[in-house]
C-alpha cells in the first residue's frame, strides 16, 4: 500500500476515495453499496466525496466485509487490523479437515466402507450439527475421517454405487462448506464447493445436484457476486425442473430451499419485488410440505418460513417490516440450535435497523445462549456487539463488554 499501482489505492487518498475505489474495483454500485450496509445512497456518495467524517469502526469491518479488503488499512491507509478478527476465529479442527478435503486419493487402493454405513454416518453428522450449541466442534470431531472416507468410496466403486458415493460425497462437502462458513478459510471454502458441485454432477442425482448447487449459490452471494449466485441458483432449478413432476419430499424442500435463496440474492441487491415474490414462491412450497418436516441441509420447512421473512426485510433495510416479522417469529421453536442461533441474530438485526440498542443486546445474548459457536463466527453479530462496547448507551456498555468477552471479540 505504498504505492499506487493499478491494483490498489495510493496511500494519499482519504478513506472516502479509497472506499470510491475499492467499490469500483468491485463494479458494485452506490445502490448495492448502500444497501449491504444499511445505509443511503446519499450517505455513500457523501462519505466517497469527503463531506461527511470517515466512518467509525463498526462501520469500518461492515465496509471492509462487504468490499472484501483483509486489512483496514486498505481503507483507512493507516490502520493495521485484520478483518478476520470480526468474522471469526479459525477453529481448531480447521487443519484437521483441510488436510482431509486435501489427501484427495488418487488411487482405487485402501478400504472402503459400504455405502449404507457412509449414509448413517453423513445423517449421524448432520444430527450433530442440529443438536449441537457447539456445532463447529461437534463436526470438526467428524468431518475428517468422513470426508476421507467418502472420498475414497468414490474412487473405489463402480458404476451405480461410484453414483451412489458421488451423491453423498457431495452432501459430505456441502456439510463441510458449512462448517467452514466464516472462518479464515475462504480458498478451502470454494474448493468444497466446486468438488460438491463435480461430484453431484457425477452422481447423476438430482437431489445431489440441487443441493450442491444450493451450497454454491451461497458461496457466491457471500462472496458479493450476486449475478453468478443467481445464475448457478436458476441453472440448478433448470436442470432438476424435469424431476418436479412428482418430486420426492426432500426435492420438493430443495425446490423451495432454491427459491428462497433466489429472494435472499435479490434482497441483498435491493429488488425488493422480486425478493418478496421468490419468498412468496418458497411459502408455497413449504406449504406442501408436512408440518413437521425439517431438511437438515436447508432448514427448509414451514417453521422457517418466518425467519426467511425476517431476513428478507432486514437485507432490503426496511426497518418497519423487519420489525413486524421479528416480533412474529422470535419464539419460533427452530428445531436445530445453530439456526436458531442464526435467526435471533437476524432479529437483533432487525432491532438494530430500529436503532432499539437494549433490545439488539438481549436478542445477542438469546443467539449466544443458544449457539454460542454460531455468534461467534457470524460477522454480524461480531460487528453489533462491537458497535455497542464501542458507541452504545453508557449504560449498556457493561452488558456488551461481557458478550464481547463471551464471543471472543476483544482477545
Amino acid at each position: 500500500m505504498n504505492d499506487a499501482t493499478n491494483d490498489s489505492p495510493a496511500s494519499v487518498l482519504t478513506v472516502g476515495q479509497r472506499i470510491r475505489f475499492l467499490r469500483e474495483r468491485r463494479k458494485m454500485s452506490r445502490e448495492v453499496l448502500a444497501g449491504l450496509i444499511g445505509k443511503s445512497v446519499s450517505w455513500v456518495k457523501q462519505v466517497e466525496s469527503g463531506r461527511l467524517q470517515p466512518p467509525r469502526l463498526p462501520l469500518l469491518i461492515q465496509l471492509a466485509e462487504v468490499l472484501r479488503v483483509r486489512n483496514l488499512a486498505e481503507l483507512t491507509g493507516d490502520q493495521s487490523m485484520p478483518v478476520r478478527m470480526f468474522t471469526g476465529p479459525g477453529h481448531p479442527a480447521l487443519d484437521d479437515v483441510r488436510q482431509a478435503v486435501n489427501a484427495t486419493p488418487l488411487q482405487a487402493t485402501g478400504t472402503v466402507q459400504p455405502l449404507s454405513y457412509l449414509r448413517n454416518r453423513l445423517a449421524a453428522a448432520w444430527r450433530a450439527r442440529h443438536a449441537s450449541a457447539d456445532h463447529r466442534t461437534a463436526l470438526g470431531a467428524l468431518l475428517p475421517d468422513l470426508i476421507r472416507d467418502t472420498q475414497l468410496a468414490a474412487v473405489m466403486y463402480q458404476g451405480e454405487n461410484r453414483r451412489q458415493a458421488n451423491a453423498i460425497l457431495a452432501e459430505v462437502y456441502g456439510l463441510a462448506q458449512m462448517f467452514l462458513a466464516y472462518q479464515p478459510a475462504q480458498d478451502l471454502l470454494w474448493r468444497v464447493a466446486d468438488r460438491s458441485l463435480m461430484a453431484a454432477q457425477e452422481s447423476d442425482d438430482p437431489l445431489a445436484l440441487s443441493c450442491a448447487v444450493w451450497f454454491l449459490g451461497q458461496a457466491h452471494r457471500d462472496a458479493g457476486d450476486f449475478e453468478a449466485a443467481r445464475a448457478i441458483n436458476e441453472q440448478g432449478m433448470a436442470a432438476i425442473q424435469p424431476h418436479m413432476d412428482d418430486p420426492s419430499l426432500d426435492l420438493l424442500a430443495m425446490w423451495g430451499a432454491l427459491n428462497f435463496e433466489l429472494a435472499f440474492t435479490m434482497a441483498r441487491t435491493g429488488d425488493s419485488e422480486d425478493a418478496w415474490l421468490y419468498w412468496q414462491e418458497a411459502g408455497r412450497v413449504a406449504d406442501r410440505l408436512p408440518a413437521d418436516y425439517y431438511q437438515p441441509w436447508t432448514s427448509f420447512s414451514r417453521i422457517i418460513m418466518g425467519p426467511h421473512a425476517v431476513t428478507i426485510a432486514v437485507e432490503l433495510s426496511q426497518g418497519g417490516e423487519s420489525g413486524r416479522q421479528a416480533e412474529r417469529t422470535i419464539s419460533t421453536p427452530i428445531p436445530s440450535r445453530p439456526r436458531r442461533g442464526r435467526h435471533l441474530i437476524e432479529v437483533a438485526r432487525a432491532h438494530h435497523l430500529q436503532r432499539d440498542h437494549e433490545a439488539v443486546l438481549g436478542t445477542l445474548e438469546l443467539a449466544q445462549q443458544a449457539a454460542p459457536e454460531t455468534i461467534r463466527y457470524n460477522g454480524y453479530a461480531r460487528r453489533m456487539t462491537l458497535e455497542l462496547v464501542e458507541t452504545g448507551p453508557a449504560q449498556l456498555r457493561p452488558q456488551a463488554r461481557d458478550l464481547a468477552d463471551k464471543i471472543a471479540l476483544l482477545i
